[in-house]
């Protein structure tokens, strides 16, 4: 047997994979449908090895070098830096106080109305499609919106960003506590629940306990995304490091541009260390 004619020969039945057919079903439906979507998106990667835009990205990026280090900018950057932090502490915070009422609504493994055929069941439901629904509003609106909304009304400043945090993740929080509560065995809330416990009962005494771990990593998490958010919505005027970064690309000030985003990184690695360490903590 010639080389050609072994390697044309097809597999023995036990070197198959039989999920091969359907893998390259899936494959081709999933190019078929991301090429138009490519295409609507003007989706052209090859047009960034093109020589002049390859020289335009290498100038841009070489004003970047060195990072500037003036004492005078330094304490300007100390300053928006806290100023970030401030922006999305507060605002997780106050996206915490919304979320977990909203949480505890929508949550059916703590209607109390489910747990029978009492009168409540409708209203119960109507109550947590409700809060449902509020937190798809408030999630919906990004919070570059609801940043410029409250600059409006508040004026320029760090409080814009902190309202604007604490309505966009107020409905994010809220709606990813509800699914994380209703993921684990709700069994042992349904049994207080029946024994005539309250609803902060359950939630604390059946639901949080098996939770806690995730609950607080996605919690940091938010925190962790509230401080990129809070960097976006400097620009449009609610203070913190992207106002400062605004300023400097205006002036075409690169160095300083680098620093701060060298300081935006070192504020991840921090908010990664601190979720690994609460992690660790809870577990």
């Amino acid at each position: 047997m010639s080389f050609a004619s072994a390697t044309m020969a097809p597999l023995p039945a036990h070197l198959r994979d039989p999920a091969a057919r359907r893998r390259a079903t899936v494959l081709a439906v999933a190019l078929l449908v991301l090429w138009p979507l490519l295409v609507l998106a003007e989706f052209k990667p090859w047009q960034l090895l093109a020589t002049g835009n390859l020289e335009v990205m290498a100038n841009f990026l070489a004003g970047f070098l060195p990072p500037a280090m003036s004492a005078d900018f330094l304490a300007l950057l100390w300053k928006a830096t806290l100023e970030t932090l401030a922006i999305a502490t507060a605002g997780v915070a106050l996206a915490f106080v919304v979320a977990v009422p909203l949480a505890v609504i929508a949550t059916r493994a703590l209607a109390v109305a489910r747990i029978g055929p009492g009168p409540g069941r409708t209203a119960g439901a109507a109550v947590r499609t409700t809060a449902r629904a509020l937190m798809t509003v408030l999630r919906a609106i990004p919070e570059v919106v609801w940043a410029l909304v409250f600059v409006r009304a508040l004026g320029l400043g760090p409080g814009a960003g902190v309202l604007a945090l604490a309505v966009t993740y107020g409905g994010m929080l809220g709606k990813v506590y509800t699914e994380i509560l209703e993921s684990g065995d709700t069994r042992s809330a349904r049994a207080l629940l029946e024994a005539g416990s309250t609803r902060l009962g359950a939630l604390f005494y059946a639901l949080v306990p098996s939770t806690a771990q995730e609950l607080a990593s996605y919690t940091v998490y938010r925190w962790e995304c509230a401080v990129r958010a809070s960097v976006v919505m400097g620009f449009v005027g609610a203070g913190g490091l992207g106002q400062l970064m605004d300023q400097s690309m205006k002036m075409l000030n690169g160095g300083e541009a680098s620093t701060i985003l060298l300081t935006f990184l070192a504020l991840v690695i921090v908010a990664d260390t601190l979720s690994a360490v609460i992690r660790r903590v809870l577990a």
